[in-house]
């Protein structure tokens, strides 16, 4: 449990990092944000097909396949609801960061309601992860949800100051969004770990969520600005440092 909470805090503490950074460098270019983000991307997929699908696959006994084709997808229009009622990130980014500035304050607040209800999920996918009982797994999938919180903690701040909040409201903004990301991990775990039986269908549905938010949110943002070639290849190449860290760990 120790281990849980610690790692809750350091998911969520991601993205308090990134608003740091964005504190510290207030004009990162696109293309390096695009590199990060898409790195971030390559290292969420492998975590979750091979810490969240295919255990969930090995969980489900006869009917596994049946059990993780259903949690993905109902993973996914779990998040594809959660959009209906909230914008897409990449919409609320936009083209150009700098336009911001000219943004009225409902608009930024919006954006930053949208990353919290966005990491509520994620931060269940790292919970279910640890409720499974495979530690190591756990921390892999754990470590490319923070990894992916960075960039995003970083994009809260500039839209933000821009629209005339104060540092301070700004960096307690950031440090909602993360907290939520702690409540969702620590959901995740206590559901699985209170029933067992949920346990494929909960890992299958974690791993559709992650799916979505690559598919629907990152790649496209990383897309959007004329940087995909070395977005596509950061991509690649998180995935294969993933990969590797899971053979070597397995």
């Amino acid at each position: 449990m120790e281990l849980v909470l610690i790692t809750a805090l350091g998911v969520g503490g991601a993205t308090v990092i990134g608003a740091i950074i964005g504190f510290i460098f207030k004009n990162i270019s696109h293309k390096f944000s695009d590199i990060v983000l898409a790195f971030a991307a390559g290292v969420m997929l492998a975590a979750a097909v091979l810490g969240l699908i295919f255990p969930s696959l090995e969980y489900g006994g006869k009917y596994g396949i049946v059990i993780t084709v259903a949690g993905i997808l109902t993973g996914a229009f779990f998040l594809n609801l959660i959009d209906k009622l909230v914008p897409h990130l990449h919409k609320m980014v936009g083209p150009d960061i700098e336009s911001h500035k000219n943004a009225d304050l409902d608009k930024v607040l919006l954006f930053v309601m949208a990353i919290a209800i966005h990491n509520l999920p994620e931060g269940i996918a790292a919970g279910v992860g640890f409720g499974s009982g495979d530690t190591s797994r756990a921390l892999i999938i754990a470590s490319g949800i923070a990894l992916q919180n960075v960039p995003e903690g970083m994009v809260i701040i500039t839209p933000m100051i821009a629209a005339g909040v104060s540092s301070k409201k700004t960096f307690v903004c950031a440090l909602i969004t993360g907290l939520v990301e702690v409540v969702g991990t620590l959901i995740g775990f206590f559901a699985v770990s209170f029933s067992t039986a949920i346990l494929p269908f909960a890992l299958a549905f974690a791993g559709g969520t992650m799916l979505y938010v690559i598919s629907d949110e990152m790649i496209i943002e990383t897309h959007a600005h004329g940087s995909e070639r070395a977005a596509t290849y950061s991509l690649l190449i998180g995935f294969c440092i993933m990969l590797i860290t899971d053979t070597l760990l397995g």
